[in-house]
């Protein structure tokens, strides 16, 4: 792992700065450092951490000035580097995500299938073929960032963002794809809907995805979509029937 730029945010955070670029390494180092700081800190080791915030190519430390100094915090940092460097390993969670692609809960799908001279069967084809890597967490809370996107599915932004995008849409924008947590404007290419909920306040890790994992999404009916769905709102949805394996990395 390339040691990362200290970069100062205010008064209580420090930015650990990785690298310059969107790809899937600088990901991984991103994910399993954040790993090892929530281990770290769940076993009491790292008094003074408020919070951690991965992104793309940088993770953001929260810390409380009065319990920890920025010297303190950055010289352990760079211990649990050394650590990281020595052969810890995360856990990546791998997901399959049912969505229900075309009608009212893709409606882009049929213009999307025009512009790229497809069928709208072949771009549910192409959409489902990939494992996707969470890239990152932002915009709303749990809305996942995913690549890449195969080049045949390359969708510019809409002309016109909509006001209302709804909670649980699946869509495609460039290289990217990504699912909308909660009822949103948004100017993403809409192919269909999932019927999980992204993010709860109420469960003990509030956003179901996270940086690292890996999502393969896979086409169900409507029938299907409404069963789960109802299932979600009543809280009887068990998501671990959603996880297909783990491995490390």
């Amino acid at each position: 792992m390339k040691k990362p730029r200290f970069l100062n945010l205010g008064d209580s955070a420090l930015t650990l700065e990785f690298g310059d670029s969107i790809d899937r390494q600088l990901v991984s180092s991103v994910a399993a450092f954040d790993s090892l700081l929530a281990q770290e800190k769940e076993a009491g080791r790292l008094a003074g951490i408020i919070e951690t915030v991965p992104t793309f190519r940088s993770l953001t430390v929260i810390f409380d000035p009065l319990a920890l100094s920025r010297t303190t915090l950055q010289d352990r940092l760079l211990q649990l580097l050394d650590k990281v460097e020595n052969g810890s390993r995360i856990l990546n969670r791998h997901w399959r995500i049912p969505v229900c692609y075309g009608g009212d809960y893709g409606p882009d799908l049929e213009s999307v299938a025009v512009s790229l001279e497809l069928n709208p069967e072949k771009v549910i084809d192409l959409h489902v073929s990939q494992t996707y890597l969470v890239y990152m967490i932002g915009f709303l809370p749990g809305f996942p960032f995913m690549g890449d996107v195969v080049p045949a599915l390359d969708m510019p932004r809409r002309k016109e963002p909509r006001v209302r995008v709804p909670a649980g849409s699946v869509a495609i924008t460039g290289q990217q794809t990504a699912i909308y947590p909660w009822e949103s404007p948004g100017g993403w290419q809409l192919l269909g809907r999932c019927p999980l909920t992204l993010f709860d306040a109420a469960r003990l890790e509030p956003a179901l995805l996270a940086p690292g994992d890996r999502v393969l999404f896979q086409a169900v009916s409507v029938d299907r979509y409404q069963e789960l769905f109802e299932l979600g709102q009543g809280g009887a949805l068990e998501f671990s029937q959603f996880l297909f394996e783990e491995a490390g990395e």
